[in-house]
């Protein structure tokens, strides 16, 4: 039966896991546990906390499972707990999303061209470098797709916040690639 599982439609796995068979779920676990670390991971700029809050976005999924209505949303309605699990550290934290003076940051050190491995590591530290409103609307935005209006409902902030979000983190993390290539 596991191995059916593997093969199965998503939408079937989920079903199956709405009705609480745990083997369900530890399949769904396995299918998006790399998608929600990632995201984690762009968001918190610690890997090893990104896991502590995958897993705890995944014990929250388990327990409200019963309450999704459509096992075809699955994927979006485990991103929202994703999201509200790293809001809830956040807040803990003292990170304050809305917050930005709109001004952009000191330039980092020029470092050498890279390629590859390294330039998508100067992403990495350059997405590090924003603030955590900047970082949750542009990994929304460009790495899961989302329009402005779904990243709005899914980090509860008006459109227009979300809209300078992208334009001014963005705009940073041009900045700091350009200098960083030696093109400043």
């Amino acid at each position: 039966m596991s191995r059916g599982l593997t093969t199965a439609p998503e939408s079937s796995v989920v079903a199956l896991a709405m009705t609480g068979d745990d083997r369900a779920f530890h399949e769904l676990v396995l299918r998006r546990q790399g998608k929600v670390r990632d995201l984690l991971r762009r968001l918190c700029r610690n890997h090893a906390l990104a896991d502590d809050l995958a897993q705890q976005a995944f014990l929250k999924a388990w327990k409200s499972l019963p309450s999704l209505r459509e096992p075809e949303a699955f994927g979006g309605w485990l991103r929202s707990i994703a999201l509200n699990v790293w809001r809830e550290e956040a807040r803990r934290g003292g990170v304050i999303l809305e917050a930005d003076d709109g001004r952009l940051d000191e330039t980092p050190d020029p470092v050498s061209r890279h390629a590859g491995v390294e330039a998508r590591m100067d992403l990495e530290e350059a997405l590090n470098r924003l603030s955590a409103g900047e970082r949750l609307c542009l990994v929304l935005s460009h790495a899961e797709g989302m329009s402005h209006g779904e990243i709005a409902a899914a980090a509860e902030l008006p459109v227009g916040t979300v809209k300078s979000h992208i334009a001014r983190g963005g705009e940073k993390i041009r900045r700091w690639l350009a200098i960083g290539e030696g093109d400043d």
